[in-house]
């Protein structure tokens, strides 16, 4: 991994993450803040240590070096994100090891195999077996232009045809299993495909690559209806929004996502002219899907089935957008149509003109509320507003959670007493849960400037460690291990960077560092040799204080069974003890 550590220290990694976030400079220290790329937030939590070449959120906890930021803003593993970095900065790559060689030659060969696969799909589609598929696609609308805009293809009726292809170009068998492409016999005498008779839909990284593929039975009666590729090395369903590498652009243009459910309703939705449409890859909406689409906006408009199950899958998918705090809008179109089916019954300018009317997400869940509870009756308005409330309460931004309220108070013809009552019983709730956590949290004074001098300073380390590393009273720090690990690396002589230290830390000790580290306070002033020598002998002194009262309780303990000897022996002790002290 040494190449590794030269990578991180050869590039500036207030270069790299500006170019996602803007950043600010506090003061003429090494710190930067600005608006975390990985939660929605308005007043920056998002700091980076250009000495340290480290950052850390404060709001959602996101941390870690310059390649870690890669991995996590562009979905990379590891050793695409080295490359990535090496390749962008002019660094030559040396020979890897094994291992890293072995997981970048998979991946390599997985995205191979799945770029044949698209083109064999493709080839079956418009060939001379694809009548029925291409009859499918005409009567819903899809031309042969959003086809191949799409990518689409078919999986054939044997479920050998792509094994074939595959072995004909010799992939090894672990790579075959892997690929989540084909399937291997009960018996392990074989492959056959995954997908037979399905019309097939290529299922993309934000980047581009072809990571999967779903599929749509075309047979009478072949369940089930949509069948994914499994999960692999490249492909991980919770991570990966269908569309959303043709889309992007159009969702920072727009303004906003749309969201919808299916492959057929993206595409329906894309031709009619709305380019800013994802959807889900065949799970429920998860944290890491809202987190790739706010890179782009901030602002959805939910646009599912209009039935019961669609209303579910609204209501629980805009719990994960509001906790991520993403603006939220919810299209719910008539006549008990898809967006795909609406738009084909009645234009694309009628849905465009739906889409542009959407209503506000706490408006629709206050008619569902409606629905529920008798409005007419105070007890019922109690009611709907408490059904409201926990959905409320996931905006992070408190400001907008009291407007929200007050709005639906208003539409619902509740007392805004009620309102404001409700909302600081739950603000001191929470003031509460902040100042346990913040005392469970707290740190030595001691602690904090001895373990900033010892990151920061080389002279500080070599005057320190030798006593700090013999004292009882650091192993009761709180940070006790971040102390043992740092002082051992000191002890070996080896070189003390953060990477070295937090690498070897559990999260809680690592969270313990990063909050002493990005101390605004500490940064701007440091911590000069003379604090660090008062700290020592603080805690020196306080050593002191527990030998004494250790011994005074051995005196006590000899003469109350009767062993003189032994306290007078003690008696000694401390009295030289005390001339030291």
């Amino acid at each position: 991994m040494e190449f590794v550590e030269q990578l991180k220290s050869q590039v500036d990694i207030v270069q790299v993450i500006g170019e996602n976030v803007r950043l600010r400079r506090v003061g003429a220290g090494p710190r930067y803040v600005g608006l975390c790329p990985f939660h929605n937030e308005k007043t920056p939590s998002f700091s980076v240590h250009s000495q340290h070449q480290f950052y850390k959120c404060f709001g959602c906890g996101a941390g870690g070096d310059v390649i870690k930021f890669v991995m996590e803003i562009d979905s990379l593993p590891f050793w695409e994100a080295v490359k990535y970095l090496a390749e962008r900065n002019g660094i030559p790559l040396p020979k890897r090891s094994e291992a890293a060689d072995e997981e970048t030659r998979r991946r390599g060969v997985l995205y191979e195999m799945h770029d044949l696969a698209l083109e064999h799909f493709r080839q079956n589609l418009f060939g001379p077996g694809g009548e029925e598929a291409r009859a499918y696609l005409q009567r819903r609308g899809v031309t042969r232009e959003t086809a191949e805009a799409f990518g689409l293809g078919l999986s054939e009726r044997g479920g050998q045809a792509l094994t074939r292809l595959l072995q004909r170009r010799n992939y090894a068998p672990a790579d075959l299993e892997a690929c989540g492409l084909v399937l291997m016999r009960n018996d392990g005498s074989g492959f056959f495909d995954r997908f037979r008779y399905r019309l097939m839909f290529p299922i993309h990284s934000e980047m581009g690559k072809v990571i999967g593929f779903g599929g749509r039975a075309l047979a009478e009666g072949d369940e089930p209806k949509y069948l994914n590729s499994s999960e692999t090395p490249i492909y991980r369903k919770s991570h990966v929004l269908y569309n959303l590498n043709r889309a992007r652009k159009a969702i920072q243009e727009a303004g906003f996502g749309v969201l919808v459910e299916g492959y057929m309703d993206v595409i329906g939705v894309y031709a009619a002219g709305v380019s800013n449409v994802v959807a889900t890859c065949g799970t429920a909406l998860t944290a890491a899907q809202v987190r790739s689409l706010k890179r782009h906006s901030t602002s959805v408009v939910v646009n599912f089935d209009p039935d019961n199950a669609g209303e579910q899958a609204t209501e629980r998918s805009s719990q994960v957008l509001l906790e991520e705090g993403m603006r939220l809008k919810v299209l719910q179109l008539t006549d008990g149509l898809d967006p795909d089916e609406f738009i084909k019954s009645h234009g694309a300018g009628t849905y465009v003109q739906a889409l542009e009317k959407s209503r506000g997400y706490f408006h629709w869940l206050a008619d569902r509320a409606r629905a529920r509870f008798d409005a007419r009756t105070p007890e019922g308005k109690v009611s709907i507003f408490q059904f409201l409330l926990p959905a409320i309460h996931r905006m992070p931004d408190k400001i907008e959670r009291l407007s929200v309220a007050n709005d639906l108070a208003d539409y619902m013809g509740i007392q805004p007493g009620l309102v404001l009552d409700e909302f600081r019983k739950a603000a001191s709730e929470r003031r509460e849960q902040r100042n346990r956590a913040r005392e469970e949290s707290s740190l030595d004074p001691n602690e904090v400037l001895l373990l900033h001098a010892l990151m920061t300073s080389a002279e500080a380390r070599a005057e320190l460690a030798p006593a700090l590393r013999t004292m009882e009273g650091v192993r009761r720090f709180r940070s006790a291990k971040v102390f043992d690990t740092l002082l051992r690396l000191v002890e070996a002589g080896e070189e003390i960077s953060l990477g070295a230290v937090e690498g070897r830390l559990e999260e809680s000790d690592r969270s313990l560092l990063l909050n002493v580290l990005f101390d605004d306070e500490l940064l701007r002033d440091g911590v000069s040799m003379e604090q660090a020598a008062a700290c020592l002998r603080q805690l020196s002194a306080g050593e002191h204080r527990l030998g004494r009262d250790h011994l005074r309780k051995s005196i006590k303990d000899a003469e109350r069974t009767g062993d003189f000897p032994e306290a007078l022996r003690l008696m000694n002790e401390l009295r030289d003890l005390e001339r030291e002290g």
